[in-house]
C-alpha cells in the first residue's frame, strides 16, 4: 500500500512517526482521502480548546474519527468560546470515550442551562464535575428540562454550581424521593426542605436508604423526627457522619455523663460539630484540658464544656488557657468563668489578649472583674467595649460595672 507523503505529514504533526502514521492510515483508509489542510485545521481546533500534543496523540489512537467528523467542528468551536475553565482531561475522556456525533447535542443543552440562569463563567466548572456524555449527550433535553424545572424549587441555580453532580442524578428515581423524604422529615415542609438542600446541596446524593438508617439510629436514641430535622437545619453534615464509628461513641459518652435524649437534643442543636470531631487529634485532649482545670469525669458539666469548646481547635484552647495563667488566674478562676459562660474556652487567644490588655492597662481595671463577669471577654473591642468606655466614662467616671457598660441592650444604653 503507497500513502502519498502530504497525508503523511499531515499526521507527522500529531507526533506520529512514520510507522505510527502508516498503521493508522492502514487502519483507516479514509483519512488518507481527507485534505491535508483539513486535518490540520481539525488540529488546530483541538489544541484550541487545551489539547496537548500527548493528548492528541492518545485520543487519535482511541478515535482517529475525530480528525474527520463534521459534528466535531461546532463543538470544538463552542468549547472554546462558552466552556471556559473546562479542564482538557475531562475534554480528553469525553472525545474518547463518545463518538462524535454524540457531541452535537451538547451545545443545546449547556445554552439551556444558561437560559435558565447558570451563569456563564460557570459552565467549565459545571461541567468538569458531571458526567458529560450522561447528562448532556444521552439524556434527552425534555428530561433535562425536567430537572432543571423540578431544581428550580430549591435555590436554583446556586444549588448545582455548588454541587453540579446533581445534575448525574435521575429525576424519578433520585431526586424526587430524596427531596420527599426530607419534607416528611420536616413535617411536610417542603420549603424547610429546601432551606436544608440550600445549606448542603451534598444531601442530594444520599439515597433514601441512607437517611433512612440515620433516621433509625436517631430514634433508638430517643430523637424524634422533627428533633433530627432541627439538627440537620443547624448542621446538614448529620447525615455524612458514620454511626459506627463516630455518632455511637459520641452519644455513648454523653449518656455517661447523665444526658438524657432532650439534653442531647438541645447539646446537639448547639453543638453539632462534636459528632464530626476526631476523638484522637480533638476531643481527647480538650477534656485533658478541661479536667486539668477541675471538671470532674462523666458529669453533665463535662459534657457541656466539651460542647463549648467544639468550635476551637486544641492549640488555640491551649493558648488561651496559658494567657488566663500568665495574668496570676488559677484552675479554679478559669473553672469559675467557663461555667458562667462556657464560650470563653473557644475565643481566639489573640482577640482575648487584646481585651485583657485594654481591661488592666487602659481601663485600669482588676484582672479579677472578668471572673464576676466573663462575658466582658465576648464582646467586641471596638465596636462595642471602647466605644461605650469612651462614653460612658465621662459620665460615671472609670469604676463603672461592666456588666451595666456592655450588657445593656442599644436602645438602652443610648
Amino acid at each position: 500500500v503507497i500513502i502519498s507523503g502530504p497525508a503523511i505529514w499531515s499526521l507527522q504533526e500529531l507526533h506520529l512517526d512514520e510507522k505510527e502514521a502508516e498503521a493508522l492510515f492502514l487502519q483507516h483508509p479514509e483519512l488518507e482521502l481527507a485534505p491535508p489542510e483539513s486535518l490540520r485545521s481539525r488540529v488546530l481546533a483541538l489544541q484550541s480548546v487545551g489539547i496537548d500534543d500527548l493528548s492528541l496523540r492518545r485520543i487519535v489512537a482511541r478515535r482517529p474519527e475525530i480528525l474527520l467528523a463534521p459534528e466535531l467542528g461546532p463543538f470544538l468551536e463552542f468549547a472554546r468560546d462558552e466552556l471556559k475553565g473546562l479542564k482538557p482531561a475531562k475534554l480528553e475522556r469525553l472525545l474518547t470515550t463518545t463518538h462524535p456525533k454524540f457531541l452535537t447535542g451538547i451545545a443545546a443543552r449547556v445554552t439551556r442551562l444558561m437560559e435558565h440562569g447558570v451563569p456563564g463563567e460557570k459552565l467549565g466548572h459545571l461541567l468538569n464535575h458531571v458526567h458529560i456524555r450522561k447528562v448532556f449527550c444521552e439524556r434527552p433535553l425534555k428530561d433535562l428540562e425536567e430537572i432543571i424545572l423540578f431544581l428550580k424549587r430549591f435555590s436554583w441555580p446556586d444549588l448545582v454550581v455548588r454541587r453540579p453532580m446533581i445534575l448525574n442524578l435521575d429525576l424519578h428515581d433520585q431526586l424526587i424521593p430524596r427531596v420527599e423524604f426530607l419534607a416528611e422529615l420536616g413535617g411536610g415542609d417542603e420549603a424547610a426542605a429546601a432551606a436544608l438542600i440550600a445549606k448542603l446541596p451534598a444531601l442530594l446524593s444520599y439515597t433514601v436508604e441512607h437517611f433512612k438508617s440515620h433516621l433509625e439510629f436517631w430514634r433508638s436514641v430517643g430523637l424524634s423526627d422533627e428533633e433530627l430535622f432541627k439538627i440537620a437545619l443547624v448542621y446538614p453534615n448529620i447525615f455524612s457522619v458514620s454511626k459506627e464509628r463516630k455518632l455511637g461513641p459520641r452519644v455513648e459518652f454523653l449518656r455517661q455523663c447523665g444526658m438524657d435524649a432532650e439534653d442531647i437534643f438541645r447539646f446537639l442543636v448547639k453543638a453539632p460539630l462534636y459528632v464530626s470531631l476526631s476523638f484522637k487529634d480533638n476531643l481527647s485532649k480538650k477534656l485533658t484540658f478541661l479536667v486539668k482545670i477541675g471538671y470532674k469525669h462523666r458529669t453533665r458539666e463535662l459534657a457541656w464544656a466539651v460542647g463549648a469548646t467544639t468550635r476551637t481547635s486544641c492549640e488555640n484552647m491551649q493558648r488561651v488557657l496559658g494567657l488566663f495563667f500568665s495574668h496570676g488566674l488559677s484552675c479554679d478562676d478559669v473553672l469559675g468563668m467557663s461555667k458562667k459562660h462556657p464560650q470563653v474556652l473557644q475565643y481566639n487567644h489573640a482577640s482575648l489578649e487584646k481585651k485583657m490588655e485594654f481591661l488592666i492597662g487602659y481601663m485600669e481595671r482588676d484582672v479579677g472583674e472578668i471572673l464576676v463577669f466573663p462575658a466582658f471577654l465576648g464582646y467586641k473591642l471596638d465596636d462595642r467595649i471602647k466605644k461605650r468606655y469612651e462614653i460612658k466614662r465621662e459620665v460615671r467616671g472609670k469604676g463603672m460595672s461592666l456588666n451595666k457598660l456592655l450588657s445593656v441592650s442599644t436602645d438602652r444604653f443610648y
